[in-house]
């Protein structure tokens, strides 16, 4: 008790000033818009430095696919098990112990809420990505001595291709299906493709480069009837589309912390009870999170977790409508002073999550209008794979030109996205390209009405 009262006089007493100053300084710099600080002495707005790029200030958010700000209703949460209850939720003969795991499984309860589980069917992880591999892996290995083949797409998280490819290495066939022009599964060409062997079908929900919302009850309903499990990577849907793993009879679903307002480091995998889904975990340890995850669970990132979950559940339907009206802004403000823009993945908003903007740019350098739009943090493609320079497998997947699949921007809209951060990324986007086009030869043939495909190129 006593340890506690002087955490709290810490608290509220000598840390708090120092707490206010640094959340007003992190709250300034908390913007979308760039707003420069002036120096106190000189009036002067100070420049950043960094990776050789020189900004004015902080440049606007436009990046929510790779990583989404913490929701302050989240931080609150949190807070608590940071500082005075900071037990082990295992430790099981003292009050610490007994209020940190009374927390985990608050928190385990809201994860299942959400997507329509059993709280029991939730196995806490450090994110998406190991959920993936344990979904993938662990089932391979349980299964390894009756099946031997997997079936997943082209278009799925590198982590989810990466482990597929892992099995491969270890005797395992694996399908990798196409998707069509859109980015949608072909449903007849996932039934045939599965085989009296297979173990798995594994199927993002929504594709984090060009938002297609994959048919999860359609998919769910061709694996059951074949006996197979169905996983899909989640991390991307969970909180920002209707979700209910009974209704799409989805086995095993991978979900993260970081995509819906909550803390990096933290995610779940959601493992069905009934038909019961086995697996082999992938760490050994002290048989936490029924066997299937041993490690001591980090209480204070599992809270913020159940309360981002409890947030988005509950304000779901409003972010979407937000999302949706600011996709319109953003899409018919640059389509309508812009030619040559192609909408990657599926046209239809039905199937496509609108908070997931990807445009290509003809006859303009994709490097090029990255480093022009270093005021607007965007991505040119998945976070995970945009220090190569390559072009997008995914849009390569769906058949976009090299060319065009190099120019791509990826603009990703959220909760705390404004109409005015929108309006300043139609701006700066629609003058650089115009910028670029004005150097570019080939966008000078194009206005005069040459067909570009069908110059052919003398070599030197």
């Amino acid at each position: 008790m006593l340890q506690r009262i002087g955490f709290q006089i810490l608290q509220h007493g000598r840390m708090l000033p120092a707490v206010l100053s640094q959340t007003s300084a992190a709250l300034r710099r908390f913007s979308a818009v760039p707003q420069p600080v002036e120096d106190a002495e000189t009036g002067s707005v100070p420049i950043i430095r960094k990776k050789g790029i020189s900004l004015r200030g902080v440049p606007l958010y436009l990046d929510m696919q790779a990583t989404t700000p913490m929701d302050p209703r989240v931080i609150d949460a949190m807070l608590p098990y940071m500082t005075e209850q900071f037990g082990n939720p295992h430790s099981r003969t003292h009050l610490y112990g007994w209020e940190s795991e009374e927390a985990v499984e608050d928190a385990r309860a809201k994860i299942a809420r959400l997507i329509g589980a059993d709280p029991k069917e939730i196995i806490f992880t450090s994110g998406a990505t190991e959920s993936n591999n344990t979904a993938i892996k662990g089932v391979a290995t349980y299964l390894k001595d009756k099946k031997k083949h997997i079936v997943t797409t082209q278009t799925e998280h590198k982590c989810v291709l990466d482990s597929c490819r892992w099995l491969q290495q270890r005797g395992w066939d694996v399908t990798y299906l196409p998707v069509q022009p859109d980015g949608l599964l072909d449903l007849n060409v996932l039934e045939a493709a599965i085989r009296p062997d297979t173990a798995l079908v594994s199927v993002m929900a929504v594709n984090n480069e060009i938002g297609v919302i994959q048919p999860l009850k359609e998919i769910g309903a061709i694996c059951r009837s074949k006996g197979v499990y169905f996983h899909t990577d989640a991390a991307q849907a969970v909180g920002k589309i209707p979700l209910d793993v009974n209704a799409a009879k989805v086995d095993l679903l991978s979900l993260s912390g970081h995509k819906i307002y909550g803390p990096k480091g933290v995610g779940a995998l959601y493992v069905r009870r009934r038909p019961r889904v086995r697996l082999e975990p992938l760490m050994s340890g002290g048989g936490q999170e029924r066997g299937l995850r041993s490690g001591t669970v980090p209480t204070p990132l599992v809270v913020g977790l159940g309360a981002a979950c409890e947030v988005t559940q509950r304000e779901m339907e409003g972010d979407l409508r937000h999302v949706r009206r600011l996709e319109e802004r953003l899409r018919t403000g640059i389509t309508s002073q812009l030619q040559g823009v192609v909408l990657n993945g599926p046209a239809d908003p039905a199937h496509r999550y609108p908070g997931n903007v990807n445009l290509s740019f003809a006859c303009v350098e994709g490097e090029s209008l990255i480093m022009g739009l270093k005021e607007i943090a965007v991505s040119s493609g998945s976070a995970c794979t945009s220090a190569s320079l390559e072009p997008s497998y995914v849009l390569r997947a769906l058949g976009v030109e090299e060319e065009l699949a190099h120019t791509s921007i990826r603009y990703g809209l959220g909760r705390f996205t404004t109409d005015e951060e929108v309006d300043r990324a139609i701006v700066m986007t629609v003058t650089h390209v115009n910028k670029l086009r004005e150097m570019s030869p080939l966008w000078e043939m194009v206005q005069d009405g040459v067909d570009l495909k069908s110059i052919q190129w003398a070599q030197h």
